[in-house]
């Protein structure tokens, strides 16, 4: 018998799809949200709310109007911007792999779990700024007890989120894999980790806003020379009202790129996991 004509895959989704869903609304929203803002602060008239239009065209001025070779970057954004990336970089990375690496070693067994889970509760309970001082007088000031406040406040949401991942993998499929004799490295690998995934990425969407928060915290901190944290506080203590705005504003829009880059990866993986 000849086969029947397949069915058509799906189309792509129309502007009202689009629209229901929101996609296309948010980038109108925010547009509002701004207008609205701009005729506020030019009707108040105060320094201290200045209008996003004076704000922006400051923070072009500070950090985007280098040459093209720099990617229209000045010395001011690399002396403010990429010491801030790099701390957080680093924090986050470290956190996310000891937070994977342990929330799977103590998710694989429930007697473990049940042993650290109190453990992992209390140290997550613990507010990260309270800790800020502890590491300051074991490791002084500077970028490893940045990094250290960062990965010791960020680690606890991937690793609790992974534990409960690896805890709550479906035991069919573990003696599905058990009768099939894999390794115990194969178990973790294509069993484990994979119905982990959800629960890994939500912790590490924690993860990246806690180590944006440490970041800018540890940079307020005295003896720190670099950083948007610096700036704020330097911007601060010269009353420069525009460059506090301009620095809030910039770790506005880091958080949501940040945060954009990590769905997509989320995306991706999930996405392909879930069609293999």
């Amino acid at each position: 018998m000849t086969r029947t004509a397949e069915t058509p895959t799906r189309a792509p989704r129309t502007i009202v799809a689009r629209l229901r869903t929101g996609t296309l609304l948010r980038w109108p929203v925010l547009a509002v949200a701004v207008a609205l803002w701009e005729v506020a602060a030019r009707a108040h008239g105060s320094v201290f709310f200045p209008p996003p239009s004076r704000i922006a065209h400051h923070a072009y001025d500070l950090w985007f109007s280098g040459p093209v070779s720099h990617v229209f970057l000045t010395d001011a954004a690399f002396d403010t911007i990429g010491p801030s990336l790099g701390r957080m970089a680093a924090g986050f990375l470290l956190a996310a792999v000891a937070g994977i690496v342990l929330g799977v070693a103590i998710g694989r067994s429930r007697r473990v779990y049940a042993l650290c889970d109190p453990v992992l509760q209390f140290a997550r309970a613990v507010p990260p700024p309270a800790l800020v001082p502890v590491f300051v007088v074991v490791l002084d000031l500077g970028t490893p007890m940045q990094i250290t406040s960062i990965v010791f406040s960020a680690v606890w949401p991937v690793l609790v989120n992974t534990a409960e991942g690896a805890r709550n993998t479906d035991p069919l499929r573990l003696e599905v894999a058990a009768a099939l004799r894999l390794t115990t490295a194969e178990r973790l690998w294509y069993v484990i980790v994979p119905s982990a995934l959800p629960r890994i990425f939500a912790g590490l969407r924690l993860s990246l806003s806690l180590a944006l928060i440490l970041m800018v915290f540890s940079e307020l901190l005295p003896g720190t020379e670099n950083g948007i944290g610096f700036v704020l506080t330097d911007a601060q203590s010269r009353s420069d009202l525009l460059t506090v705005w301009a620095a809030l504003a910039l770790l506005g829009v880091l958080g949501y790129l940040l945060n954009t880059g990590l769905l997509a990866i989320e995306k991706r993986v999930l996405g392909t996991g879930r069609t293999a």
